[in-house]
């Protein structure tokens, strides 16, 4: 028989193709409708029971090996983004502006190779592999919550995911034991002043002012509030004021997003937000809305499973390939599956700077090095077997 290596290399110019047809037919988060019929098709072609979402998209099949062990569950996400696809290649996004600029259709790719060499393989399979296709990692309050709602996850005595970085050269492979990557919370600041004249200030309360004040303000919170060792970000990512250049508008309102690795911390912040927005809005006489929306908790992993990663990655990939990463700041819903099962989440090399495929996630010339689909099938399969061999 094969080896599993062999396997999925006899099995990689399926992949591809795979991959190229979801890359070409994006669905955006709360959509994937056509996507997850696709999934569902070629597990039950596989002889995988499966189970589809009550509320979404999501699809979940269920290995059962010959000889008895516990639950593995292994994740992929399934959504894309609402971006016009740029790249100039075959395979390029047939929807116009939705595309896959996060590689969720290699992920998707990645866990259905994943199932069909380890379907051919039940007999050494001590226990259940569970395989979860998640919609809607993309927008908060994502997948995730519902999907675990469902009792996706009861059972399950372990969980891996995989995230194809293309930040990373292909063949390296990077995670962390603890918070990797960050909690991602929502701010809404809606102030309103008095409006006016351009030429008479001192006849309004300016928002624009308040506005552009309070951007600044808020930075001191982790500049001077937060210890600097424990890793925040504050960012306002918009404002809209205004309509003419001589016109002190009424009203002015921002948005951003809060990162952080600690509940405590997340608190914290929101805490001292609120005072700073008030107290300043209230120096120059204004009224303000602050609403502030929790979001995707910390990614938190496992420290015996992020062990188990080092342990398999570098019998894998060579011990210089297989990393420590730093703090991510972006931020990812299977957090929610951390919470609740031990597991680990990594991040796998998907640049290749020789092929040109250099540009970061969420960016409409977005690509990966599809080779990396292999090194992520071979993690996710070493993790699963090494943890039911040991508890088997």
């Amino acid at each position: 028989m094969k080896t599993i290596e062999q396997q999925l290399e006899q099995l990689f110019p399926e992949m591809v193709k795979r991959r190229r047809f979801l890359h070409q037919h994006p669905e955006v988060s709360y959509q994937e409708k056509e996507t997850s019929a696709y999934v569902a098709k070629c597990l039950e072609e596989l002889g995988i029971p499966i189970k589809r979402g009550e509320k979404g998209y999501s699809v979940t099949g269920e290995l059962k090996g010959d000889l008895p062990g516990p639950t593995v569950a292994l994740r992929a996400d399934m959504d894309a983004l609402p971006i016009q696809d740029a790249k100039s290649v075959e395979y390029a996004s047939k929807t116009p502006g939705v595309m896959h600029a996060c590689g969720h259709d290699a992920h998707t790719t990645t866990l259905l190779g994943i199932a069909e060499v380890l379907s051919t393989r039940k007999s050494e399979l001590r226990g259940t592999i569970r395989f979860l296709f998640q919609p809607a990692e993309e927008i908060s309050p994502g997948g995730a919550a519902p999907l675990i709602g469902e009792g996706a996850i009861d059972g399950v005595d372990a969980v891996y995911g995989v995230h194809l970085w293309s930040q990373m050269p292909i063949g390296e492979a990077q995670t962390r034991s603890g918070a990797f990557m960050a909690a991602a919370d929502e701010f809404f600041i809606d102030i309103k002043g008095k409006g006016g004249h351009g030429g008479l200030p001192h006849q309004t309360i300016d928002s624009v002012l308040i506005g552009s004040q309070l951007v600044v303000n808020l930075q001191t919170i982790a500049s001077r509030y937060m210890d600097p060792t424990e890793p925040c970000v504050i960012s306002v990512g918009s404002i809209h004021a205004g309509s003419s250049f001589n016109v002190i508008a009424e009203t002015c309102s921002l948005n951003g997003t809060v990162r952080t690795f600690s509940i405590e911390a997340r608190d914290r912040i929101r805490e001292q937000m609120r005072k700073i927005v008030e107290q300043t809005c209230a120096m120059y006489g204004a009224q303000v809305d602050f609403r502030y929306k929790v979001g995707y908790p910390p990614v938190v992993n496992d420290e015996k499973e992020t062990e188990r990663f080092f342990k398999v990655g570098a019998d894998l990939f060579g011990k210089s390939n297989v990393q420590v990463s730093p703090y991510i700041m972006a931020a990812e819903d299977f957090a929610y599956y951390l919470e609740r099962v031990p597991g680990c989440f990594v991040f796998v090399g998907a640049g290749n700077k020789d092929a040109g495929i250099v540009m970061p996630h969420h960016h409409p010339l977005f690509d990966i090095d599809e080779t990396s689909m292999l090194h992520a099938a071979r993690l996710l399969i070493g993790l699963a077997m090494d943890y039911m061999n040991e508890h088997a």
